[in-house]
């Protein structure tokens, strides 16, 4: 890997800023032209990451129309912004990653993917199988891997019925640093606490506080996670990353949604 190609995962580690906004765009629940507009709102809000992928519903197609149409819109932006000096075109350059549901979902126009392991799925498919399948496209397409342990607490959602998860309940303090502490020993940087899309709750704090106690990589967090409160609640436990979903989802108007979004973002920072 050269310098070049590393640089998402060292932007995605960088721990130096405090905890910082992504959001993640299903292609199974709305159109390429709309994911554009809706990451232009929401990286104009101060969203710092773009997640592409999600549900059984994606697939290779509309994963690679909805990042190759975001790209376009964002690089547009990124020229108009170089022409004019009162404006900050570093705003705008903030990546696209791939986060699949399996193999069968992948796109060679991505800045990078996140590589995870399910692990507390008591499936081998998404232990290792559905990674063995994707390895050889990644690698031919020199798509830049985010090396990354996945758990799923509860109520998990369809992400823990799919995914045949174990799940975290929010008591489990040692179970969720046992996990950390995997993940960390497998050479992990990445360590992703999921509640589930649509969850009635996100992921509960102390869980947060355990695993990022119990090890020294990057910690997201997402699931549930509908206002800036909750989202301020889980930065203040640990969360480098917060992930949000359905809450874009929730507007088709792109003003409306960067209102939103910025406000989200200024009370997860306890602005």
């Amino acid at each position: 890997m050269t310098n070049e190609e590393s640089w998402v995962l060292a932007y995605v580690c960088d721990r130096s800023g405090g905890t910082r906004h992504a959001i993640l765009i299903d292609p199974a629940d709305q159109s390429a032209e709309v994911a554009a507009k809706r990451c232009v709102a929401a990286v104009s809000a101060g969203s710092r990451m773009i997640l592409v992928g999600g549900s059984s519903g994606t697939d290779s197609d509309n994963v690679h129309d909805t990042i190759t149409a975001i790209r376009e819109a964002l690089e547009l932006i990124t020229w108009a912004s170089s022409q004019d000096s009162s404006l900050d075109e570093g705003e705008w350059q903030v990546p696209i990653i791939l986060f699949p549901q399996g193999a069968a979902a992948l796109s060679p126009a991505a800045d990078g993917i996140t590589f995870m392991m399910l692990m507390n799925s008591t499936s081998p498919r998404f232990l290792i199988e559905e990674q063995t399948a994707g390895a050889p496209f990644i690698r031919e397409a020199g798509i830049e891997t985010l090396p990354m342990g996945y758990v799923i607490c509860a109520p998990g959602g369809r992400a823990g019925q799919v995914g045949q998860a174990s799940l975290i309940e929010a008591e489990d303090d040692e179970r969720v640093k046992a996990y950390a502490m995997a993940a960390e020993s497998y050479g992990f940087r990445i360590f992703y606490l999921e509640a589930g899309s649509g969850a009635s709750h996100p992921v509960a704090q102390n869980l947060i506080r355990s695993a990022k106690e119990a090890c020294d990589l990057t910690l997201v967090v997402g699931g549930g996670i509908r206002d800036g409160k909750a989202a301020m609640l889980a930065a203040e436990a640990g969360a480098d990353w917060i992930i949000t979903g359905n809450l874009a989802e929730e507007f088709d108007d792109a003003d409306k949604l960067h209102q939103v979004l910025t406000q989200f973002i200024n009370e997860m920072n306890g602005a």
